[in-house]
């Protein structure tokens, strides 16, 4: 009973606009002060202290910054060069260089909502001048923006990371070739559009401009290898590449000589206040997994769901619903850190590997950041693109449904995510 008025209660505080995480806090806290008096209070303030300094959280702050650095200091504009290069020849070309370059930007941010901030500013205008309509710029920013939640590095595979003790490195691996194929799905459905729709051709295929700008954006090309390359091959941890991450986009940025101090402030300032949200945000998830599982919520939600059934596939399909519902209403760093502890006790019941329901949970709340009411990063690309969300989630329902069809693949087909983990770490 009283589990069931601490959600009402967090439901009523969430309408009222109160902030998730505050009202995490209070509703578990008084939760826990019916239940076990108010001598528990010294161990509410340790159980958030401690779950906020995991040593694998401090990769989310510098992935941020070095993101913002990576964008302020030009690397941004000139890989949209090298892209538009490339591709521009193409019809829709445009959109699969907002694609590609979303992809390449996600090796180094790990943050969809970086990614559209960064690039949407830049592309989505280029492309409402070009001709596109404006909730098919939005859509294809937005849609794209959040392959940087399965492209490694990943800020939600690292939180996933901590809540279910599994490996980030190999959650890293297992992301690569689902975030390629959902890139290369989203391109051929924005040549569908363009081709439907007769959207214009960015520039005429050139040799020469295709080598200038690769020349121009040479050191930009660099950041993957030095942060994954030093991941992958075991020289530094995800924590220690994300700050290799920061110290690479600082001298390339000076190279270039784009990086003024009032950038770098204004990088700093954005990390830190996308950390401070992330971090009590993790302090009070944690406060409130503690308490579930005090209270065996978890224990007995894996029971129930094995009395149903114990098959593996029909226990993912019910997950799947489950997280897939979850994502329209909470972030997913609140979705990972809420919900995750709750399942583990199914997952490891029926035999499923951590690592592959890893990538089904950051898939799902991947698509929640596209679909209201809450939609983040849905929200943001309208923002920059003046563009109202309906019309824009009328598009985005076709690139949903490429990142769904990506999703049932990672499902039913383990080796998808799975092969190179398997190659490479067993």
């Amino acid at each position: 009973m009283i589990i069931a008025l601490m959600f009402l209660g967090l439901f009523a505080l969430v309408m009222i606009n109160v902030p998730i995480a505050i009202a995490l806090a209070v509703a578990t806290t008084v939760a826990m002060v019916v239940t076990q008096g108010p001598d528990i209070l010294p161990n509410v303030a340790l159980v958030m202290m401690d779950g906020a300094t995991k040593f694998p959280l401090i990769a989310i702050p510098l992935f941020i910054l070095a993101g913002a650095i990576m964008n302020t200091g030009g690397l941004s504009r000139r890989l949209i060069a090298f892209a538009s290069a490339l591709f521009g020849f193409v019809r829709g070309g445009l959109a699969m260089i907002n694609i590609g370059t979303s992809m390449f930007f996600a090796e180094i941010s790990g943050s969809a909502v970086a990614d559209v901030a960064a690039l949407g500013s830049i592309l989505i205008p280029a492309m409402k001048k070009k001709g596109y309509p404006a909730p098919f710029a939005a859509a294809v920013t937005s849609s794209s923006a959040t392959l940087a939640v399965i492209i490694p590095p990943s800020i939600p595979m690292i939180l996933y990371a901590v809540m279910a003790q599994t490996s980030v490195v190999q959650l890293f691996v297992a992301g690569i070739v689902p975030g390629i194929i959902g890139g290369l799905g989203m391109m051929a459905m924005s040549y569908w559009f363009a081709r439907r729709y007769n959207y214009p051709v960015e520039e005429t295929f050139q040799i020469r401009r295709v080598v200038e700008t690769f020349k121009d954006a040479g050191l930009a090309f660099t950041l993957p290898f030095i942060i994954l390359g030093g991941i992958f091959g075991g020289f530094v941890t995800a924590t220690e590449g994300a700050a290799l991450a920061v110290l690479a986009s600082l001298v390339i940025s000076a190279v270039y000589r784009e990086m003024s101090l009032p950038h770098l402030k204004e990088a700093i300032i954005e990390g830190g206040v996308h950390t401070a949200v992330v971090m009590l945000l993790v302090a009070s998830s944690v406060l409130v997994g503690v308490y579930l599982t005090e209270a065996q919520v978890p224990q007995k939600l894996a029971s129930g769901i094995m009395a149903i059934t114990d098959n593996r596939y029909f226990t993912l399909a019910i997950l799947n619903v489950f997280f897939l519902i979850v994502g329209f209403f909470l972030h997913s760093a609140a979705a990972i850190i809420l919900v995750v502890p709750i399942v583990m006790p199914i997952v490891h019941a029926v035999g499923i590997d951590p690592v592959h329901f890893g990538l089904i949970v950051t898939l799902n709340l991947g698509i929640g950041q596209q679909t209201p009411p809450v939609a983040s990063v849905l929200v943001t690309a309208c923002s920059v693109a003046k563009a109202d969300v309906w019309d824009v989630s009328k598009v985005n329902v076709y690139f949903i449904a490429v990142l769904f069809a990506v999703l049932m693949l990672v499902t039913y087909v383990p080796i998808v995510p799975m092969g190179l983990v398997d190659f490479f770490y067993r």
